[in-house]
């Protein structure tokens, strides 16, 4: 802990003592927002809002939210007050149909310019907690258009699958909209080989997998603007989606124990259904003394229903016998309004008080059957059910809001916008299990901003952060992890974690739009970490599950650089590179190392791009890889460690403007086919006892894809 105390320090000391540099070399120019016209990317023939952003430097590092790996993937119930990409100044009024999603339904014709915002300001119309992106489109729109592609993906067994899309935008009179429906393949044919040993290295088994998954996604979505009088605005945003994902899966299993190996056979079938949707609206009311009247609502739905029966036989072509069935169904909703007031204080301060409510809640029943001498009961496939504690729940937050924003123009170079959320929330589970609880929380958060130029910036962030909990640990599970559990328990006494987050940024624009350098120190300090806890009845019968650990500890640099090579003669060549170096501990844990990583923070990560473009071919192409360190991630369970060797991955593309003015794109991923292999070690007992029972290699390949896209706007 003293080291990353003194290591933040230095970092603070030398951030300080280059801002001051800064000062006193350079001139201040206090216009910190970066503004790409249209007429910038007509050489290049973009057709769409995505591939104008392609050639933005820095674009990944901003769209990405800076790079820091989030503190929980699942904490993002509610709408929050943050967002990377602004349509207009505006945010959209949806989650899953966000503004991000839009990009590549917008024609590019029907954009004014691009403007990166690296200041806070009350004008925003969200807080900016790094850099954002504001599409600002043109006053009076061209005709309306229509976007279409259509593609095909070849995978590495040969499968070829079609898809497209459309999108129809435009304006009539007070009217914007986009309207558009996609249609994109999910097949995945994923191969892998493990092998076994036991604790004295004599060996236990192999098992070769082959799993098919035959998944096809469709989607429609609507976004309408509708300018009732030029203060009044009103917006609309609907989105269908589904899916249908069966999966195929067949293991060859041989067991290596008896002095004459034994063969298994095993095949799964895996139906399964998915569909969402979301309708959101928000309305907006500008004043003549400037302030405005927010008042934003969404609604949203998720359900997943899945069905895995397992077969095992001695010969290939036999079907067997049926050894396990498991039906898994849930259901997630959202319900979220969110209101406010945004006025000015003085000629240098702006305030937004507002409210926001959530509802939300998340259906889960699990059955579990399995082969027994004793009858079979058709509703859990024939097989003998399997009695499984809180494997049917109904869980439902209700979460209130109240916050404040307040942005202070120091001086012309100087921003503080501080923020100050109150979050009271009742969460109530029933089903076989009945527990209701309350929560209270303060959430303060400081973002403090000195533009030493217009092209250099240094930003500090203090905040106190509460991560939203993820339901569905709430009841049992399917256990995706472990082919030997196939489920987990779930934990209805959850708390949510407690962080102090600290961040430290300097971004620098290079002179003459040459580039971006960004690099990034942060600190998460957490109280009640979530981790993996112990609740084994007895030494015979291990158990874990996901629970409150502690305290635990996050830390971070992150380096990102996106320039032009116009210094070597290829002024159109932008190289890109990002590297992560991050480690995170815990302070205590009941049964595994407490200098153990935790996910998402493994030891980093490095990517390097490279885009050329060139106008006078009508052409572009690229490359890129990435890569994350070896041995980087852990997953522990009380009996037993699992560890990630995760692949790197090689891309490239190449694309051009040809027959009848459509743009068509060559793009291959994975193109070395690397391996993604894991390591686990299971024990006699504890991880602290040390006796190793058995040892599993299993590695797995996706393999090569290609796609070809044809795109045209009509």
């Amino acid at each position: 802990m003293h080291s990353v105390k003194r290591l933040m320090a230095r970092t603070t000391a030398f951030c300080l003592s280059c801002a001051i540099s800064g000062v006193l070399a350079q001139a201040p120019d206090t216009d910190s927002t970066v503004s790409y016209d249209a007429e910038f990317f007509n050489e290049f023939g973009a057709l769409t809002v995505n591939d104008m952003l392609d050639r933005v430097p820095g674009i990944e590092m901003i769209l990405a939210g800076g790079g820091v790996s989030s503190v929980s993937s699942d904490g993002n119930r509610g709408l929050g007050a943050s967002a990377q990409i602004l349509i207009d100044g505006k945010r959209m009024a949806g989650k899953a149909n966000e503004a991000r999603a839009q990009l590549a339904r917008i024609p590019s014709s029907q954009v004014a310019r691009i403007e990166i915002i690296r200041g806070s300001s009350s004008d925003l119309d969200v807080q900016n907690s790094g850099q954002i992106v504001n599409i600002v489109l043109l006053e009076a729109l061209p005709t309306s258009s229509l976007a279409t592609e259509v593609n095909a993906t070849h995978y590495h067994d040969g499968t070829l699958r079609p898809g497209g899309s459309m999108a129809l935008s435009g304006q009539n009179g007070r009217l914007n909209y986009v309207v558009s429906g996609q249609a994109t393949s999910g097949y995945e044919h994923f191969q892998s080989f493990e092998t076994s040993i036991r604790g004295d290295f004599s060996p236990n088994d192999t098992v070769a997998i082959d799993r098919y998954r035959d998944q096809m996604n469709y989607s429609l979505n609507s976004n309408l603007t509708f300018a009732l009088t030029d203060n009044d605005r009103l917006a609309f945003n609907v989105l269908y989606g589904e899916q249908d994902p069966p999966i195929t899966l067949f293991r060859n299993i041989v067991d290596l124990v008896p002095a004459t190996p034994v063969t298994y056979y095993e095949r799964e079938n895996i139906p399964a259904t998915a569909e969402n949707w979301e309708l959101g609206g928000d309305y907006e009311r500008r004043f003549a003394n400037g302030s405005r009247l927010k008042f934003l609502y969404i609604s949203n739905q998720r359900t997943n229903n899945t069905t895995r029966e397992r077969y095992r036989s001695t010969t290939p072509t036999d079907i067997g016998n049926k050894l396990l069935f498991l039906d898994t169904a849930s259901r997630y909703q959202e319900k979220i309004a969110r209101s406010s007031y945004t006025f000015t204080v003085s000629e240098s301060q702006g305030l937004e008080l507002g409210f926001e409510r959530a509802q939300t809640t998340q259906y889960s029943d699990l059955r579990q059957g399995v082969r027994t001498s004793a009858p079979g009961v058709a509703e859990f496939g024939g097989l003998t059910p399997l009695i499984l504690p809180n494997a049917s729940s109904l869980v439902e937050e209700v979460r209130y809001e109240p916050f404040a924003v307040h942005n202070w123009q120091i001086n012309p170079r100087m921003t503080l916008e501080s923020s100050l959320v109150a979050e009271y929330s009742e969460i109530a589970q029933t089903g076989d299990v009945s527990r209701t609880r309350d929560f209270n929380f303060i959430k303060p958060k400081l973002d403090f901003r000195f533009n030493i130029n217009s092209s250099l910036q240094l930003n500090a962030t203090l905040e106190q952060f509460v991560s939203q909990l993820t339901f569905a640990d709430f009841s049992r599970s399917v256990n995706e992890r472990d082919d030997d559990q196939d489920t987990m328990a779930g934990n209805p006494e959850l708390s949510p974690e407690e962080s102090i987050r600290t961040e430290i940024t300097l971004d620098y624009r290079l002179p003459g739009d040459a580039g971006t350098l960004n690099t990034r120190l942060f600190h998460y300090d957490f109280d009640n970490k979530i981790g993996r806890i112990d609740i084994s009845e007895s030494i015979n019968n291990l158990q874990s599950t996901n629970g409150n650990v502690g305290p635990a500890v996050a830390y971070g640099l992150i380096s990102n650089a996106s320039i032009r090579l116009g210094f070597i003669g290829l002024p159109r060549g932008l190289l890109t590179a990002a590297l992560t170096m991050q480690n995170a501990s815990y302070e205590n844990n009941t049964f595994a190392p407490v200098n153990m990583r935790f996910p998402p923070y493994d030891r980093g990560s490095l990517r390097v791009g490279y885009r050329h473009d060139l106008p006078e071919y009508n052409m572009s192409y690229g490359v890129t890889y990435n890569a994350r360190a070896h041995d980087g991630r852990y997953i522990y369970e009380n009996d037993s460690r699992l560890t990630w060797i995760i692949p790197t991955n090689l891309s490239a593309f190449v694309e051009m403007v040809g027959f009848a003015g459509l743009t068509y794109r060559l793009e291959g991923s994975n193109l070395a086919d690397f391996e993604a292999c894991a390591l686990r070690r299971r024990y006699d007992g504890y991880i602290r006892d040390g006796v190793i029972k058995e040892i599993e290699r299993n590695c797995s390949v996706t393999g090569s894809q290609f796609a070809l896209k044809v795109r045209g706007t009509f």
